[in-house]
């Protein structure tokens, strides 16, 4: 049985564990270049001398400090400031704050952020960023729980929580086929992500599963206005008999409205607009407002606060990945 003790210092955890005082200091506070198992050797035998110290995290409800540290891979918010209010409402109901580090993608940065949460000793971490596709889990021997948002973890062993995106592509194609749209067209980003793989592959089984409709064209290109422009003209040059366009991001839709209109071509009259995101500074600019699906990161970030806090509880993390319904957001566009 583990030797509990009260007073333990620090040269015994040395000792149990085989290393210098040194590396116990630094395995506690999460500072230094240890490895995974020299980190995980040292808080194992800091905990069954019962030693405790800032830096080692504990389970007990005593100990907690009511934070939870978000790292993000972000840079402008995009993503994570929404998933970051609807982590807020779970965790406003026990007073817990927030501890927000953007890492921008640096796995050095990243780190560095990692030891400075546990250092802190947050009750645990959100992982989140700008993008939906799988991402490597981070370092697993923390000692706090881990979720993961928007961008699920490669580890089938860690909770992910992301958009259904093709439920969304689906709702899309569903939209406009109700309005009488025959001929749809998919233009999309560049076909390497994963969000946008599931767009396109899913509006493109739900266009064939309808009688009587079709796929005019599937186009891919950047998630950028400008890609929205060049692809209208190449619909309305090749393609004539297209009466409906479903874009994989609001920035390429609102593109595809400009090009459109310039054209004299009426939307929604001759043609409808759909796009993902339902990004408020893209969807109530354009002309007309665009009809949008909405990708509901704010009950992205809740449900992944609320299974942490579960976690953080004693209740163990299922393994997977958790989809949270998308929905559409019907403007002028359509």
């Amino acid at each position: 049985m583990p030797v509990r003790r009260t007073h333990a210092t620090i040269a015994e955890v040395a000792r149990r564990a085989g290393v210098s005082q040194s590396t116990v200091s630094k395995a506690i506070n999460g500072t230094g270049q240890l490895s995974p198992e020299t980190r995980r050797r040292v808080t194992q035998a800091a905990r069954e001398l019962g030693y405790q110290a800032r830096g080692l995290p504990s389970t007990s409800r005593g100990t907690r400090t009511y934070t939870v540290g978000v790292l993000s891979t972000d840079p402008y918010g995009r993503f994570t400031m929404p998933i970051l209010t609807g982590a807020e409402h779970a965790l406003a109901a026990g007073e817990i704050s927030m501890l927000l580090c953007a890492s921008l993608g640096d796995p050095i940065r990243e780190a560095h952020y990692l030891r400075t949460l546990v250092g802190r000793r947050v009750d645990g971490i959100i992982v989140t960023g700008a993008s939906s596709d799988a991402r490597a889990p981070v370092e697993r021997d923390l000692h706090v729980p881990i979720v993961y948002a928007l961008g699920a973890s490669a580890d089938p062993r860690d909770h992910s929580v992301v958009p259904d995106d093709r439920g969304g592509a689906r709702r899309a194609i569903q939209h406009l086929i109700a309005r009488g749209r025959r001929s749809i067209a998919v233009v999309a980003g560049p076909s390497r992500h994963l969000a946008n793989q599931h767009r396109v592959d899913t509006a493109l089984a739900a266009i064939s599963e309808a009688e009587g409709v079709s796929a005019a064209s599937v186009l891919y290109g950047d998630w950028t206005e400008a890609w929205g422009r060049d692809a209208a003209a190449i619909l309305l040059a090749q393609f004539p008999e297209v009466d409906a366009v479903f874009c994989t991001n609001d920035q390429i839709a609102r593109g595809v409205l400009d090009h459109l209109r310039e054209a004299d071509i009426d939307v929604p009259g001759r043609v409808g607009v759909v796009g993902v995101d339902n990004w408020d500074v893209i969807v109530d600019a354009s002309r007309p407002a665009l009809t949008s699906v909405d990708l509901n990161l704010h009950e992205v970030g809740r449900v992944a606060a609320t299974r942490l806090l579960a976690a953080v509880g004693g209740e163990a993390l299922p393994g997977g990945i958790e989809y949270v319904d998308c929905h559409l957001v019907a403007r002028q566009s359509s």
